[in-house]
C-alpha cells in the first residue's frame, strides 16, 4: 500500500472474495439485508428440516386419513423487484450505500 493512496483495488476485490457467506456484504450482495446470516449450512438446514417433515408427512400412520399440517423452515423473504437492472452486478460503492442506509 502506497502512503497517503489507500488500498488497491485488487486487495480491496480479494478481501471481499473471502468474507464468509454470513457476512452483511455477501447478503447485500445476494439481494437484501433479509439474507444476513443464511449461510450455506443454513439453507442447508432449512432444506433437511423440510424433507424430514415432507417424509414424516408421506410415511405416517395417521388417524382417519387426516395429515397433520407441519410447519415450514423460515426463510427469509425475497422481495419483488420491479427492475430489471437487479440482474446486474453491484459495485462496491452500491452495497456500501446499502450498509450505511438504515
Amino acid at each position: 500500500m502506497i502512503a497517503g493512496r489507500g488500498p488497491s483495488p485488487f486487495l480491496v476485490l480479494s478481501l471481499a472474495q473471502r468474507l464468509p457467506d454470513t457476512s452483511l456484504t455477501f447478503a447485500l450482495a445476494q439481494g437484501g439485508r433479509e439474507h444476513f446470516g443464511w449461510g450455506v449450512d443454513r439453507h442447508m438446514t432449512a432444506d433437511l428440516f423440510d424433507a424430514i417433515n415432507a417424509n414424516t408427512r408421506a410415511t405416517g400412520n395417521w388417524a382417519k386419513g387426516k395429515t397433520p399440517k407441519l410447519p415450514i423452515w423460515p426463510r427469509p423473504k425475497v422481495q419483488a423487484e420491479t427492475q430489471p437492472e437487479s440482474k446486474k452486478r453491484r459495485s462496491v460503492a452500491d452495497i456500501y450505500q446499502q450498509l450505511t442506509r438504515r
